[in-house]
């Protein structure tokens, strides 16, 4: 969209900042995904979100559909020291293009090098109950320097056309102090493909 596990001062793989568990003070990103549709039409998606201690707010555009909006509100919680882990669950709403009850998750889990990130949400359309579906996006990440992230990600999408229910590809990222750029390419080699890059910054 555009994630390692998201700690005190660092950023993930989608730019977002990890939050301060003493909630001393506002932490905030901003990430813009062009996104260039193999056969369709091309566009950008984008998220903001604002963390303070446990708190977590987040808002979306072109993210549920192109042409929707959407804002979260949720709680972070975290722990481990050898493998570190994160969790928020989301609750919000979209309209626009899509009028929907969204409720959602966004974890990760990381051990030395190796990371795994995850954000899985339901929209439940309010035009039409056929419309509603379950959206996921999944990165398996691997560190082979600290400003270097490479792997592979996944996701289940209407944002898009496609013959495919789930699509798959490889992954770099690149952070240099508190920006991250990457690009995620899904079904290389087919006629679906979907290039996604991210430019995230966090302050």
């Amino acid at each position: 969209m555009t994630a390692a596990i998201a700690l005190a001062d660092e950023i993930d793989g989608k730019g977002r900042r990890g939050f301060r568990p003493d909630g001393s003070s506002w932490e905030f990103t901003v990430t813009a995904m062009p996104t260039i549709v193999r056969g369709g039409d091309n566009f950008v998606s984008g998220t903001v979100t604002a963390d303070r201690g446990s708190l977590h707010i987040e808002a979306r555009v072109n993210y549920e559909s192109v042409g929707a909006r959407s804002a979260f509100v949720g709680w972070n919680f975290s722990g481990g020291d050898e493998i570190k882990w994160e969790l928020t669950p989301l609750v919000g709403t979209a309209w626009g293009t899509t009028r929907a009850f969204v409720p959602g998750l966004e974890a990760s889990v990381a051990w030395r090098r190796l990371d795994f990130y995850v954000e899985a949400e339901y929209v439940n359309d309010k035009n039409a109950q056929s419309s509603s579906y379950f959206y996921a996006w999944g990165e398996l990440g691997f560190r082979p320097v600290e400003w270097l992230r490479v792997g592979l990600a996944a996701q289940r999408t209407r944002v898009y056309g496609g013959s495919r229910e789930v699509q798959r590809g490889p992954f770099a990222q690149v952070t240099w102090r508190r920006m991250t750029i990457g690009g995620f390419w899904f079904n290389p080699g087919s006629k679906d493909q979907v290039l996604v890059t991210s430019i995230g910054v966090a302050f």
